[in-house]
């Protein structure tokens, strides 16, 4: 099965806009020099939704409930991705307005700090911070789940064997789409993947993953999931397109926590982008859906 003409023509554009964004080292460079934009809610996301804010171990993060009001009892945290260099996108809080609708429960997005200003290590410190929030709070008496994407996938993967790890509150469910899982970016599948993604390349994000890590090593299971141990986390659901860096990773995670006995689910859209369920295709609109109504039950 082809990716439909709308997904061709979107890649297409993304070939020409946002490819040379980490074309090269210098330009990962430049994404590291760049000045951060606001972390305040724009978009679909302010339309009829209360909306509060609050500090969690020195960051903020925003409290989103559903148009309505609270329905059910239990609550998600969203993690944005943006290569751990930008901040969460008017694309991101569209999709955390849906989530709060759809699952009639508050989303809460943390804004962790980014590099090159803050490091790996600091953010999952605030994300274990959030979890045990949450449990004590919105999701006491509900399910607690956790979901991001690229670099925010790959922050909910390391924050399900952080919690695992500590004996801290263990979340129902863990959402990925296409997480960034490895910042060493080493899978052998890689040399054939890149030149089919328009969007991501590693000479731009190897800078970033370098200052990222601080003094840990890529490969450090601390800071890149994929080479951590995967048994008894959470179910897994994941979302990725094959036209993406981070599908090798996505599909190996999968296995491996299938390999290790637990729950995971592999949606893989044919000639898809980077994280497809936010962009504005027909392939992208069904992700979403699927991944609604699973974060929404």
């Amino acid at each position: 099965m082809s990716a439909t003409l709308a997904t061709r023509a979107l890649c297409a554009v993304l070939q020409r806009t946002k490819k040379r964004r980490f074309a090269t080292t210098e330009a990962g460079a430049r994404l590291l020099a760049a000045p951060k934009g606001p972390v305040t809610p724009v978009g679909a996301v302010l339309r009829g939704r209360r909306i509060t804010s609050s500090v969690v171990a020195g960051f903020p993060v925003h409290r989103v409930e559903p148009r309505g009001g609270v329905r059910r009892t239990g609550a998600t945290a969203y993690f944005h991705g943006g290569g751990y260099v930008s901040t969460i996108a008017r694309q991101h809080w569209d999709l955390v307005a849906d989530l709060a609708d759809v699952s009639g429960r508050p989303v809460h997005v943390p804004h962790y700090g980014l590099a090159p200003q803050h490091t790996a290590l600091e953010a999952i410190a605030l994300g274990l911070a959030v979890v045990d929030s949450l449990a004590a709070s919105d999701a006491a008496e509900g399910p607690l789940r956790l979901a991001g994407d690229s670099a925010g996938g790959g922050l909910v993967v390391l924050l399900g064997q952080h919690l695992r790890d500590a004996g801290g509150p263990i979340p129902d469910l863990l959402t990925v789409i296409a997480p960034w899982l490895d910042l060493a970016m080493s899978h052998p599948e890689l040399d054939a993947v890149e030149p089919t993604d328009p969007w991501l390349s590693r000479a731009g994000l190897r800078p970033v993953a370098d200052v990222w890590a601080a003094e840990l090593e890529l490969t450090d299971p601390r800071i890149s999931p994929i080479h951590g141990s995967f048994a008894d986390l959470p179910p897994i659901e994941a979302h990725v397109g094959s036209r993406d860096l981070t599908a090798p990773d996505t599909r190996l995670l999968v296995e491996r926590v299938l390999a290790a006995g637990g729950q995971a689910v592999l949606h893989e859209e044919v000639g898809s982008p980077h994280v497809h369920p936010l962009l504005p295709t027909p392939e992208g609109r069904r992700a979403r859906a699927t991944l609604l109504a699973t974060l929404g039950a």
